[in-house]
C-alpha cells in the first residue's frame, strides 16, 4: 500500500498537468497600414500615394514625443485581457508597462534635442483605434511634435522551431527545447503631418528546456522577459537612428 499510494499521485500530477495549456498572446499591430513600408515612399502616380509624399517634417525641436505600445485589434495575452464593453477598434492600445522598464525610458528622454517622453494612455482616445490618424490625435493633446509608435510580435516554439505553436500544453517532456522569440518594431512618426522621421526593429530570442516551463505564469515570465530585451535593443536602435533625424530636421526653417 505503501508503494501504490506515491505511484497514483505521480500519475494524477502528470495526468493534470498536461491536460492545463498556457495561450500564446495575440498578434501584433500591422506596421504596414500605420504606414511603415519604403514602398511608401518610392511609388509615384497614385493618388493615395502622392498623398504620402505630400507630408512635410513639421516637428519643432527640442521636440517632444509621446510614446505607445499598439497591438492587433483582437489582441490578448496572459495578462491582458480586452474589454468587451466598448467596441475594438483595428488596433489595441497596451497601457501595462511589461516590457518598458524606466531606465530604458530614460535613455530616450536623454537623447540630444528631446524635450521629453510621454507614455499614452486609454484617457487620450475618444473611440476605437482605426488608424495612425486616431494615435496623431490622441499625441496632439499632449502637444507631442512626434509619436513612437511601436508593437511586439512573439512567438513559441516547442521541439520544431520552424512552426509557431498558439497553445502550449504543461507538463511536456523535459528533454524538449522551447524557444520563445520576439521581434519589436517602430515607427516615429510627425504628429501634425503623419510624415514618418524613421523606422527602427530588434529580435530577441530565449532557449530553454520545457521542464522549466511546468506553469503558464513560468512561460508567460519567458515571454515578458524577451519581450523586454527586444524593446531594450530597439531603443539602442532608436538611438543610433536619432542623431540622423536631428541632423537632417532640426534646422530654423522646421521651426516655422
Amino acid at each position: 500500500m505503501k508503494l501504490i499510494l506515491p505511484t497514483f499521485l505521480a500519475a494524477f500530477l502528470i495526468f493534470t498537468t498536461g491536460c492545463a495549456s498556457y495561450t500564446a498572446p495575440g498578434g501584433p499591430a500591422n506596421m504596414r497600414e500605420l504606414g511603415a513600408t519604403e514602398e511608401m515612399k518610392q511609388i509615384s502616380g497614385d493618388a493615395v500615394i502622392n498623398q504620402e509624399f505630400n507630408k512635410k517634417p513639421l516637428a519643432s525641436f527640442p521636440a517632444a514625443i509621446a510614446a505607445v505600445h499598439v497591438q492587433d485589434g483582437d489582441y490578448q495575452s496572459y495578462t491582458y485581457h480586452r474589454s468587451t464593453d466598448k467596441p475594438a477598434g483595428r488596433f489595441t492600445v497596451i497601457t501595462k508597462r511589461e516590457a518598458e522598464s524606466d531606465d530604458v525610458m530614460d535613455r530616450l528622454q536623454k537623447m540630444t534635442m528631446v524635450a521629453g517622453v510621454a507614455p499614452m494612455n486609454q484617457m487620450l482616445f475618444n473611440g476605437p483605434v482605426n488608424s495612425e490618424k486616431d494615435i496623431r490625435l490622441a499625441a496632439a493633446k499632449l502637444q507631442a511634435d512626434m509619436v513612437l509608435i511601436y508593437t511586439f510580435e512573439t512567438k513559441f516554439y516547442v521541439k520544431d522551431f520552424s512552426t509557431p505553436v498558439s497553445i502550449i500544453s504543461l507538463g511536456l517532456s523535459p528533454n524538449q527545447q522551447a524557444r520563445v522569440s520576439t521581434t519589436a518594431s517602430a515607427i516615429l512618426m510627425d504628429t501634425r503631418s503623419g510624415y514618418i522621421y524613421g523606422l527602427a526593429e530588434s529580435t530577441a530570442e530565449s532557449k530553454q528546456l520545457t521542464n522549466a516551463w511546468q506553469s503558464s505564469d513560468a512561460i508567460d515570465d519567458t515571454r515578458r522577459q524577451t519581450e523586454k530585451e527586444s524593446f531594450t535593443n530597439l531603443v539602442g536602435e532608436l538611438e543610433k537612428t536619432w542623431p540622423n533625424v536631428v541632423k537632417q530636421y532640426a534646422k530654423p526653417a522646421a521651426k516655422g
